[in-house]
C-alpha cells in the first residue's frame, strides 16, 4: 500500500489541518508543554522526554515511516505557525476490514470551538475518499464527554464498552466504543 497525500484543509478559528512534517518536533515538543495538564487526564502517563524537541522528532520519523508504508495517516492542526493539535488515523487495515482508529486532541485555547468537530469531518471524508476505507473506529475514556460530542455530531455511533481498554493518567480505564460506517451497503 502506498503512502497518500492529505490536502490541507482550514478549519474554524484560523486553524489549518494538514500531513505532518519531518520538521515538526520541536513545535510538537512545544505543543505538548503547553498542553501538558490539559491533556493529561486523557493520555497515558508521560515520561519527561516525551516532552523534548529531540524525542518527538524520533517520534515524527517513526510517524512518517509508517504513513509511507500506508499504516497510518498523521495529521497537525496549525494555527499562525504553532502547532495546536493533532489527529492520527492508525492501525489502517485493508482487505475485508478496511477499518482504521481515529485518536487526536486539541489545544487548551481551542477547545468548545468547533475545531475537532471539523477535523474529525476531514479525516473521515479523507479515509472513504482517498484510502477506500470502510469504518473507523474511536474509543474515549466513559466520562469525555467533550469527545463524545465529537463523535456523535461527527456520525458516529456507539457500539459498547470496553472494560480496562487502555493505560490512561496511570491506570487501566473503561473506554465507549464508537464506529462510523463510511460507506452504504
Amino acid at each position: 500500500m502506498h503512502a497518500t497525500t492529505f490536502r490541507p484543509t482550514a478549519l474554524p478559528a484560523g486553524v489549518t489541518l494538514r500531513l505532518l512534517h519531518p520538521d515538526d518536533g520541536p513545535a510538537l515538543a512545544a505543543a505538548y508543554t503547553r498542553n501538558r495538564e490539559h491533556l493529561a487526564p486523557w493520555e497515558p502517563v508521560r515520561p519527561p522526554e516525551f516532552f523534548d524537541a529531540g524525542r518527538q522528532a524520533e517520534l515524527v520519523a517513526t510517524e512518517l515511516r509508517s504513513h509511507e508504508d500506508g499504516r497510518s495517516t498523521s495529521l497537525v492542526l496549525e494555527r499562525a505557525g504553532e502547532l495546536v493539535g493533532r489527529v492520527n488515523l492508525s492501525d489502517i487495515v485493508h482487505g475485508a476490514f478496511c477499518s482504521t482508529h481515529l485518536g487526536y486532541w486539541v489545544d487548551a485555547s481551542l477547545a468548545g470551538r468547533g475545531v475537532m468537530t471539523a477535523a474529525v469531518e476531514a479525516v473521515c471524508a479523507h479515509a472513504r475518499d482517498v484510502l477506500g476505507l470502510h469504518r473507523v473506529q474511536a474509543a474515549t475514556l466513559l466520562h469525555n464527554a467533550a469527545s463524545q460530542t465529537v463523535l456523535a455530531r461527527t456520525g458516529f455511533e456507539r457500539i459498547g464498552t470496553a472494560p480496562s481498554y487502555l493505560r490512561i493518567a496511570g491506570r487501566w480505564q473503561d473506554h465507549v466504543l464508537f464506529q462510523r460506517i463510511l460507506h452504504d451497503g
